[in-house]
Formats: structure tokens, C-alpha cells, sequence
């Protein structure tokens, strides 16, 4: 294990997060927000002198990088740049008690948007972009950027496994030969869609910090809203904009590098793609004829059906309604929307469409093998034979999934709230959503929980954004072994 190499590399994530924390500084500088900007200025000082403090230990590190500091690294960052950066909530006074503060900011990186402030339009400017910032920065993810700017290291296999640790989905691949190419290509896509969708909320006539802080919750699926009742009280244009760039965001952003070099066919191909869609579009009919006794106007009932399909599939969780208050049935579709989630590849959490995908494909070739046990099955997805560690490791995943939503659940059952509460709840922090059902859902907190539940939601909410691998790696004996 190459600890001070890993060492290093954390040393300028910190780095970078105290760049980062620079403009909510400025923001509360010209709001006149004096314990915000003390609060931020501790925070850059205690940044900026870890940071230097872990790059001076670790400067003369080796060059040796493999998968398993990489799954390491990538788990280890998180928790760091987590523990940091939750330092604005409490010095400020704004949140009580650290777990608070720390649940607050895992879930703005892990782009979850569950909070625990129920008053949020009485956050100080400047935090209230901290946290928002949060999103966007955890949506395509810090490390990606990091790669993207920084040549931390020689040759594809660093590179590779850090970006194969942090993206999500079944398998990654590259855009362009070059690793460092492929981050920053992700990442010039992703700011480009992120000023569009800014400038839309401009044109219906928000304020710029408001329409900079919803684009950030947008663009990585995140979900903090800058109203106490999330954009439930904007107009129906900043709604719909809101809906549409949910949706974009939920698609692999590969398909947007297609589209760029003019291959049309292949994306129209993607069959992830086409069951994103076709899903979403199934859901909103069905919702839509659950839902219509319920609003004046049938265009006000496919405004908050498509609205909600496009923030839960793609794990954002704005609300423009309380669908706590719909029927079973459309609850039901929305539950399985939180599970399904968004594309593999894009900002979206959930268990993938693709993953989803291929494990009926592995369903159907399990039959086939019973029927035929002589014959070689394989599995193809797009026109290209699927292989066989990318479905052993789906198989894992799913085995991994089920047990951490099933421990999860019991261990936030201790708190005394109903099945649907705790339930909705491991969902909602674990496929990084935001809100639940029963107590947890669109118009409550989650400030009710004990500490021990709180700091379970955390894990789960990293394990969730990280797709569960690196943070098991991260606490595995064997990681830290020297054989």
C-alpha cells in the first residue's frame, strides 16, 4: 500500500476544497455576513494547513499506484473532504452539533439534498451557496476534477483507478485514449450544461444567487433547495425548466461526447438510453392517471407527475408537491423509481438503468442455461458482448445493495419511526434521493433521527454515491495489509 502517495493526493484534494470554499467566502464578504466569513476563513486556514502539513510528509512518494489505492484513496478523500468541509455549518452556529453539520455536507457532496434545516431560507448567502456548491462539485465528483486539472501521476493506471472508483456505473471506459482527455472533457460538458440550465432560470426572472444555487442542485442531481418549500412555491416555467434539465442530467454524459462528434446513431442505439426514457415516459402516464383527481387542470397534473418522475429517477429530490398525499399506487411508482435510478455515467444515483438492464438479460440466460446446459450463453448490450467481470461484478453489487438498505432499515428503526419513515429513509440517503416518505418526506427533516442513525445515513449515503465498493475496500483489513 502506497500510503504516501495517497498521502499526497489527499493533501491537494484539501487543497482544492479550500479554493473551493473561496467564493461562499466572498459571497458573505459582500452580504456583510460576519460569522459566515469568520467561519469560512477558519475553515480555509485549517485547509490550507492540513493540506501543507500531509503534502510535506508525503512529498517523496513512490510512483506505484494499483486498484486497491485507488478504491482507498477515492474512499478516504470523501470522508476527508467531508469532514472539512462541515466545518462552515457549525463555526457559524447555523447547525447544531457536528453529526448535523456532517450530515448536512455528505449529503450536499454525495448529492442526496437530505437535510436536517428546516429553515433554510434563513441561511446566510454565503452558506447557502457552500452548500448548494456542494452538489455540483460531488455530482461529476472532486476527483474527477482534480484529474482533470492536475497531472497527478504517470501513465493510465492512476488515473484509471481513481476514475473507475469514483464514477458511477458498471464498468467505465475512456472517451479519448487519455485519461486526464476524458476527465476534462466530463467535466467542460458538464459546466457547459450547468451555465445553460443557469441561464434559463435567469430568463424567468430569478435572482442570480438563487438560479447559481438551483443549478448546482440540478446539474448534480442534488436537490438542496433555496426555499423551505424546494420549488414548490417557483412559477411553472421554472418548474418545467427545472424538469427538463433534471432529466439531461440523468443521461450518460458519453452520449453528449456522441452527439458532439456527430454520431447520432450510436446514441439512438444505447439501449440504456432508450429504457431511461421509455421508463420515465411509462411513469409519468401512470402517474398521471393516479394523480389527475387531485389537481384543477390536467396540464397542472403532467407538470408536478413529470416533475417528480424526473427528480426521483435521477435521485435530485426538488418537490413542487407533497406526494406524500398521493395514492398507494403512485407512492409505490415512486419507490421504484428511487431504486431504479438514473443512467450509468451521469450525475443521477440509483442503481443504474443499466444495471437494471443487464440483470434481466443475466435472468433470461440463467433460463436458458437450464434449458440448455451445453450450449454458450453470452450477454450483449449494445451490439457488444457484455463481459463476464462486468457481470459477476453486478451480481455483487446487488448482493451488497440489498444487505446495506436491509441494515440500514434496522438500525433506523431503533428511533421508534413507522416502516414506511425508515424504510423510504435508507432508500432516500442510500440511492442518494434526498426526501422519503412518512416523516421523512417532501415538507419534513431528517433532524428527528438519534446520532447513531444520522451517522449510518452518512455511510450510506457515501456508500451510495461511490457505489459501495470503495468505501468496503476502505475499511477491509486486507487493504491495509502488507502480504
Amino acid at each position: 500500500m502506497n500510503i504516501k502517495m495517497m498521502g499526497r493526493f489527499i493533501a491537494q484534494i484539501i487543497a482544492v476544497e479550500a479554493v473551493f470554499v473561496i467564493p461562499a467566502l466572498l459571497i458573505s464578504v459582500g452580504y456583510a455576513e460576519g460569522p459566515a466569513i469568520r467561519a469560512f476563513l477558519i475553515t480555509i486556514g485549517i485547509m490550507l494547513a492540513l493540506a501543507g502539513l500531509l503534502y510535506g510528509l508525503c512529498r517523496k512518494a513512490g510512483k506505484l499506484f494499483g486498484a486497491r489505492e485507488g478504491f482507498a484513496c477515492v474512499g478516504l478523500s470523501w470522508i476527508v473532504m467531508s469532514l472539512l468541509g462541515a466545518l462552515p455549518f457549525v463555526l457559524c452556529g447555523q447547525v447544531k452539533g457536528y453529526v448535523n453539520a456532517l450530515f448536512e455536507i455528505v449529503s450536499g457532496f454525495t448529492t442526496t439534498g437530505s437535510s436536517v434545516i428546516s429553515d433554510v431560507e434563513s441561511l446566510y448567502r454565503g452558506i447557502l451557496y457552500w452548500r448548494s456548491f456542494s452538489h455540483w462539485i460531488g455530482g461529476m465528483g472532486v476527483l474527477v476534477f482534480l484529474l482533470a486539472i492536475v497531472p497527478g501521476g504517470k501513465g493510465a493506471g492512476f488515473t484509471m483507478h481513481l476514475l473507475r472508483a469514483e464514477s458511477p456505473g458498471p464498468d467505465v471506459g475512456k472517451l479519448v485514449p487519455k485519461m486526464r482527455q476524458t476527465a476534462m472533457i466530463l467535466y467542460v460538458i458538464y459546466i457547459v450544461l450547468t451555465i445553460i440550465n443557469f441561464l434559463f432560470l435567469l430568463a424567468g426572472n430569478m435572482n442570480w444567487l438563487l438560479a447559481l444555487c438551483t443549478a448546482f442542485g440540478t446539474a448534480g442531481t442534488g436537490g438542496f433547495g433555496v426555499f423551505n418549500n424546494s420549488i414548490a412555491g417557483a412559477s411553472p416555467y421554472l418548474q418545467n425548466v427545472t424538469t427538463v434539465f433534471m432529466f439531461l442530467f440523468g443521461i450518460n454524459f458519453s452520449c453528449y461526447y456522441l452527439l458532439l462528434m456527430g454520431r447520432l446513431r450510436s446514441v439512438w442505439k444505447d439501449t440504456e438510453l432508450r429504457m431511461y426514457v421509455g421508463l420515465a415516459v411509462a411513469c409519468v402516464i401512470a402517474l398521471v392517471v393516479c394523480i389527475r383527481p387531485l389537481y384543477g387542470s390536467l396540464g397542472e397534473t403532467v407538470r408536478h407527475g413529470a416533475f417528480q418522475v424526473s427528480s426521483i429517477m435521477t435521485t435530485t429530490g426538488y418537490v413542487t408537491t407533497d406526494f406524500d398525499l398521493w395514492p398507494s399506487i403512485a407512492k409505490a411508482i415512486l419507490v421504484l423509481l428511487m431504486i431504479v435510478g438514473a443512467c450509468a455515467g451521469s450525475t443521477g444515483g440509483g442503481f443504474k438503468c443499466i444495471r437494471v438492464l443487464l440483470l434481466f438479460k443475466i435472468l433470461k440466460r440463467n433460463i436458458r442455461q437450464i434449458l440448455n446446459p451445453q450450449k454458450v450463453q453470452v450477454i450483449r448490450c449494445n451490439g457488444k458482448v457484455v463481459d463476464e467481470k462486468v457481470v459477476s461484478n453486478i451480481n455483487a453489487y446487488l448482493a451488497a445493495y440489498m444487505i446495506i438498505v436491509v441494515l440500514t432499515t434496522l438500525v433506523l428503526s431503533l428511533d421508534g419511526f413507522s416502516l414506511e419513515t425508515n424504510l423510504s429513509a435508507a432508500l432516500a440517503t442510500f440511492n442518494n434521493i434526498g426526501p422519503g416518505l412518512g416523516a421523512v418526506g417532501p415538507t419534513c427533516t431528517f433532524a428527528g433521527y438519534s446520532v447513531l442513525s444520522k451517522l449510518v445515513m452518512i455511510l450510506a449515503m457515501l456508500a451510495g454515491r461511490l457505489e459501495i465498493f470503495p468505501i468496503l475496500v476502505l475499511f477491509s483489513r486486507s487493504t491495509w495489509s502488507r502480504k
